[in-house]
């Protein structure tokens, strides 16, 4: 059985962040830059009336679009006529992801919390608004395990990793109400805080105990805690180390009370030095 519902490390947004409506309105490279990240949800391929439709851009433009992604290596056709990533893609891609130093750092950690836990671990950063996931490891065995990507992201304020991260940075409720601005905060789940007053009170709680959670608040059924790493800085975490679990088999109350345990294999890389 393999469970299909997004959770961290996947969004329901466009490609661009963006509706159908709004890629409408994207010219010139901007255009080819939404196709090309279009194309990456979809690793077994995707036709060109599909995307055009995804895309809201009349079939001509996306089809230009998509020969100058295949001339520079970026987008193929594989044997259906569907168009998937080129291999200069891909080759740059994972060129570039293997030589972060963090997530090289950070991989055996999360090999080793995946055997422990039987749940999926990950590692994050914090970009603005969201989270991005730098690397992750599936647990060896198990009839039903979560979905994500590296790569994917998710709303900070959902996620245990982003919550975590932005207790080091937003100090008062000031600086909370500043951070989220005229955009509200979206509920992924009846759970998920979306008022500044809560968000900030669960960020002084995070702050002065050390951990992130997330109690079903960007899934239902799914829970997650998060450590910081510090793969970078000695005092500022690079980002942080996460397991996302399914809650009936591992509950949350599980992953806290093996708190120790978690730091204990994380390391040097989860000890701030100041």
């Amino acid at each position: 059985m393999k469970h299909t519902q997004a959770f961290e490390g996947s969004t329901d947004l466009g490609a661009d962040g963006s509706t159908g409506a709004e890629s409408s309105r994207l010219v010139g490279s901007d255009r080819v830059l939404a196709v090309l990240k279009e194309l990456a949800r979809y690793p077994d391929g995707v036709g060109l009336e599909e995307l055009t439709r995804v895309i809201g851009s009349p079939k001509p433009t996306v089809h230009r679009a998509l020969g100058a992604l295949r001339r520079a290596g970026l987008a193929d056709q594989d044997v259906r006529g569907r168009y998937v990533l080129g291999d200069e893609f891909l080759r740059m891609a994972f060129a570039h992801h293997e030589a972060r130093p963090e997530h090289v750092r950070i991989r055996p950690a999360l090999e080793a919390l995946a055997h422990r836990f039987g749940e999926t671990s990950h590692y994050a950063v914090l970009d603005g608004r969201e989270v991005v996931y730098r690397a992750k490891v599936d647990p060896p065995t198990g009839a039903v395990r979560l979905t994500s990507t590296v790569g994917g992201r998710n709303p900070a304020h959902t996620t245990a990793v982003g919550k975590l991260l932005l207790a080091q940075q937003l100090d008062t409720l000031d600086d909370v109400e500043a951070w989220i601005g005229s955009t509200p905060l979206v509920p992924r789940t009846p759970r998920t805080l979306c008022s500044a007053t809560a968000l900030h009170r669960e960020l002084r709680i995070t702050h002065e105990r050390g951990y992130g959670a997330d109690d079903q608040e960007n899934e239902t059924g799914v829970n997650c805690l998060s450590l910081p790493v510090y793969a970078t800085s000695p005092t500022t975490p690079s980002g942080a180390l996460s397991i996302s679990a399914l809650a009936y088999r591992t509950p949350l109350e599980t992953l806290v009370g093996a708190l120790d345990e978690i730091r204990a294999v994380l390391g040097p890389l989860g000890e701030a030095h100041r």
